[in-house]
């Protein structure tokens, strides 16, 4: 029997970029969870009957609103749901499970790359049925219904055993727990040369992968070592844990320090990498090479046509705004558009089904296809694998070679985490009302040629996205880039992103902090953030 519960609302369920993210404290007030869910399905039209998948990156709290979700899915009238065996599905397996079984849509329940624990942080997010995040237009009325929501539906039943395959009955409603992993192994052998990567591994070729405890352990472990034959071990922290072992599963140089000292260690593997919590970020490493995201994303679209998947070419390129122009670069190179959209996966979709791009990517350690409509870590670490088969070099000859050809964009992200929401919102704000003064503005040794606040006219659907960053453009092509991050739980991020183009004749084998040494001065200068923030340096740099 549907049980109608009266509840009253939270003000503070607005979804960021990637849905709703709090701590797990918040999420377990009474009725928060579920006040978030019911507004989710009250938004929604037209499922009835319909499949909804629902799985997340096995954080604390993770079983526990998986169970909620089954009941409120059964009370609203869903007709199936579709969980991961123990609950766990990576946020791309989950796009592609939505996809091949034409669900109506899904629960992801992650914070991504923050840390888990009873005192870190959960998120939920709702993916529609083309398999990514909801639009804006469905995160606003999903915000709009959660600050007037009276009441929420549910059934009274026992929780349903995650860590057993197959089919139950919940109150009218089928419940399947499935395999987390085939269905994406199978796409990732479509995809890619698995043949080729095997006899790469089999003649000596040594690569090391850091699933950081997080949700993409099992699917290293059957793709990387069962089905490509790497070794056992090559796969290290390959179970999820709840607290993700009390690391930070964020793959870059400060919280996957371990793996940066084995592969700038002397008896280094050939390559080197590592995903998030939910399986969507990428780390990329060669041996005593570490390539940004920015780079990868431009190495991989100069490179993907090697792979199967990707022999037929591509149709377009697209990045975020404070990803750098590499990927640009290797665009006109090909005859191929680019797209240039705000930071949000949500935002590549529409481009995607309109066949308008095929590899996407992000500074944030973020690169996918159209394969599915997320980011994807695995795949990209699957792409860099089958071209170094096909190509026969290290890492580093490839990225040489690449940058001989296309030039470098020496790029960094300077991240100012935790900082007093007011001031980091004064910083922004007196930046935003300076911007019209400040080209013919000199410091050091940049000119300021233009700046602006970023917006985005979506070529598909004609929707306009403002506020989505400040841009500082210097004489000679430098740029700044500021934002406040929709990723965190608590206080602000501000996210600085540095960015100087050396021509394929210039200086290629700087070292980046040196390379963007008068950009660094000339954003603490110019934004103020010693003055707003309080601090000297940044919290990460990536």
């Amino acid at each position: 029997m549907t049980l109608t519960i009266a509840t009253t609302p939270y003000i503070d369920q607005k979804p960021g970029t990637s849905g709703l993210r709090k701590k797990v404290r918040v999420f377990q007030q009474a009725r928060y969870a579920e006040n978030f869910v019911q507004s989710v399905f009250d938004v929604l039209d037209d499922f009835a009957g319909q499949t909804l998948v629902v799985g997340g990156d096995g954080r604390f709290l993770n079983r526990d609103v998986i169970q909620t979700v089954i009941r409120m899915a059964a009370a609203n009238g869903f007709g199936r749901v579709l969980v991961g065996l123990g609950g766990i599905l990576s946020t791309p397996a989950a796009s592609n499970i939505i996809r091949t079984y034409a669900a109506f849509g899904g629960l992801i329940l992650s914070a991504s790359h923050n840390p888990g624990g009873p005192n870190e942080d959960f998120g939920i997010k709702y993916n529609i049925g083309n398999g990514g995040p909801a639009p804006e237009r469905i995160t606003d009325a999903i915000h709009a219904r959660s600050m007037v929501i009276d009441r929420y539906l549910t059934v009274d039943i026992l929780d349903v055993d995650l860590d057993r395959l197959g089919e139950t009955q919940v109150a009218g409603m089928v419940v399947e727990v499935i395999d987390p992993v085939a269905d994406y192994a199978e796409l990732m052998e479509r995809l890619f040369d698995f043949d080729a990567i095997r006899k790469l591994i089999a003649g000596g070729f040594r690569l090391s992968f850091d699933a950081m405890h997080a949700v993409t352990g099992p699917y290293a472990h059957d793709i990387l070592e069962r089905r490509l034959g790497a070794p056992a071990g090559t796969v290290t922290n390959g179970t999820p844990l709840p607290d993700f072992g009390g690391h930070h599963p964020d793959p870059n140089m400060v919280h996957a320090h371990a793996l940066f000292d084995r592969m700038f260690g002397s008896d280094a593997p050939d390559f080197g990498a590592a995903s998030d919590g939910d399986g969507d970020r990428n780390l990329i490493l060669g041996r005593n090479i570490f390539v940004t995201p920015s780079d990868s994303l431009a190495a991989l679209a100069a490179n993907a046509h090697l792979a199967p998947g990707y022999a037929g070419g591509l149709k377009g390129i697209a990045r975020s705004m404070p990803t750098s122009g590499a990927a640009d670069r290797v665009a006109h190179a090909l005859g191929l558009p680019l797209h240039e959209t705000p930071t949000g996966w949500k935002f590549f979709g529409n481009l995607l089904d309109a066949g308008m791009a095929t590899i996407c990517g992000e500074e944030s350690a973020g690169t996918g296809s159209d394969h599915v409509r997320e980011k994807d870590g695995l795949w990209a670490v699957l792409l860099w694998l089958n071209i170094l088969a096909v190509r026969g070099e290290s890492v580093a000859a490839i990225m040489a070679g690449h940058w001989a050809r296309f030039g470098r964009n020496y790029y960094a992200r300077h991240d100012y985490e935790g900082l007093e929401t007011a001031a980091a919102e004064q910083l922004v704000s007196e930046l935003r009302a300076a911007l019209p003064a400040l080209p013919g503005r000199t410091t050091g040794s940049l000119t300021v040629a233009g700046a602006d606040e970023f917006e985005y006219l979506d070529p598909v659907d004609g929707s306009l996205s403002r506020g989505q960053g400040l841009r500082l453009q210097f004489e000679g092509g430098a740029r700044i880039v500021f934002r406040l991050s929709g990723t965190g739980t608590s206080g602000a991020t501000l996210r600085v992103y540095l960015e100087r183009y050396e021509g394929p004749d210039g200086v290629l084998d700087a070292e980046t902090p040196a390379a963007l040494a008068d950009l660094i001065a000339a954003a603490d200068h110019l934004a103020g953030i010693p003055r707003h923030t309080g601090r000297t340096a940044p919290t990460v740099i990536t």
